[in-house]
């Protein structure tokens, strides 16, 4: 397992998920001030969003003055959670986790239940039987 390389993936893929985001803001600014423009930017981005910074490259091509607000954006983002985003990811997926291990207990334990197994049967059927005597 290669830390290092994870890390690596996930920041670049923080990277690209807030320039989604900045470009969400960015187009619900320019649906107020300048809706031609905004229809134009959702155009220009359906389907080349995936990767951040090659989004931005292509972006300059066509409309710099977008791109550098794009990116002033995600900076401005960025610097908003960076430093309680560590803790939230982190209790995130312990909570994920507990949560997912939980459903997965009442799932087997009810299936257990809702089909025992013969010997298990057998064994009702027996202790059935021995209260039965004992009254």
């Amino acid at each position: 397992m290669d830390l290092k390389q994870i890390a690596k993936e996930t920041a670049k893929t923080l990277q690209s998920y807030l320039t989604y985001q900045a470009l969400r803001i960015v187009l619900a600014q320019l649906g107020e001030t300048n809706p031609p423009l905004a229809h134009w930017l959702q155009n220009f981005s359906a389907g080349k969003i995936q990767d951040g910074e090659a989004y931005i490259e292509e972006l300059f091509q066509e409309k710099s003055d977008l791109a550098l607000r794009i990116m002033t954006v995600r900076e401005h983002i960025v610097e908003e959670v960076t430093d309680f985003l560590p803790e939230m990811v982190r209790t995130g997926i312990q909570q994920a986790n507990m949560e997912q291990r939980r459903q997965h207990l009442e799932r087997i334990t009810q299936l257990n239940l809702s089909n025992p197994s013969p010997t298990t049967e057998r064994q009702i059927i027996s202790d059935a039987n021995l209260d039965n005597l004992s009254n």
